[in-house]
């Protein structure tokens, strides 16, 4: 484990179970109710959810709130086309990430991992228990274990490439995971990844890399941006097929009607990130004005 995030995974942790009675309450709760129902005193439970998103926990209440998937396509609805106006796509697009990638080639995905050997480990992260997976030239996987359970996490990335040689290394991948998981997404170096996809699905998935952090798009927007309009659906699974969650960043993508869609690591996990995220960016938006 990857001691310098396991307190973040914690916070993560405590968030959870805040999200569970925030959703059964009738009513926003006071700091004082929900300091007392996870049997902690209102000035610890404060210091740990400023220190995990950088707002107090009666801000942060709206972020979780099943509306704010409609209230995100309202004010934070991004154009894939304007993004790419913008530069943010490509090798070298998203400074706020912090990123660089390439893709195999198809016929390399075809082959189903065969002669490629993928490095793996388990880290705490901001959002849960994290499997990351890499090869030499960048990380590959990475699936949260919060929802789904360990056993099964693993069952899924292995799966994607089956005749792929896993070894575990954590050591190797751990400056990549150290910088994926930099707060704000600030980082010392890259951090490399390798898709690893069909020719479609990569092309979804660097759609997804346009998305800046804090906002959101829509699966039709989506299917729009990669020049297939009817393609909605495809589209929607190429997006649950993705392989390195939080990076590529499938869990901006939101139904027309404001749905939050589905989500391959459990939709409290996608809560939980689209939370984290724009309240770190309204923080960031203070602090700049202020």
């Amino acid at each position: 484990m990857n001691i310098e995030t396991r307190e973040g995974s914690y916070h993560y942790n405590v968030m959870r179970r805040a999200i569970d009675l925030i959703d059964a309450a009738q009513e926003p709760l006071t700091l004082e109710d929900l300091a007392s129902r996870m049997n902690m005193s209102p000035a610890h439970f404060q210091r740990l959810f400023s220190a995990w998103v950088g707002v107090s926990p009666k801000r942060y209440q709206q972020y979780l709130t099943l509306g704010h998937a409609k209230a995100l396509l309202r004010e934070r609805f991004t154009t894939l086309e304007a993004a790419h106006a913008a530069g943010l796509s490509g090798g070298g697009r998203l400074h706020d990430l912090f990123l660089r990638w390439e893709a195999m080639r198809p016929g390399e995905f075809a082959r189903g991992g065969a002669g490629l050997t993928i490095f793996w480990g388990w880290f705490e992260s901001p959002f849960g228990p994290a499997l990351v997976m890499g090869t030499d030239k960048g990380i590959c996987g990475i699936g949260f274990a919060a929802e789904t359970g360990e056993e099964a996490a693993m069952q899924d990335l292995v799966g994607r490439w089956p005749k792929a040689r896993f070894v575990e290394d954590p050591v190797r991948l751990r400056p990549w995971v150290l910088a994926a998981f930099a707060a704000g997404g600030a980082a010392s170096e890259p951090t490399p990844l390798y898709l690893i996809g069909a020719p479609f699905q990569i092309k979804v998935w660097e759609a997804l890399l346009r998305i800046p952090s804090g906002h959101v798009t829509t699966y039709s927007e989506i299917a729009g941006a990669v020049g297939n309009p009817r393609a909605v659906r495809a589209v929607g699974t190429a997006v649950g097929r993705n392989p390195i969650s939080w990076l590529i960043p499938c869990h901006r993508a939101l139904r027309k009607s404001g749905g939050l869609g589905g989500y391959h690591w459990g939709l409290p996990v996608k809560r939980a990130l689209l939370a984290y995220e724009a309240a770190r960016l309204d923080g960031g938006l203070e602090q700049a004005a202020s």
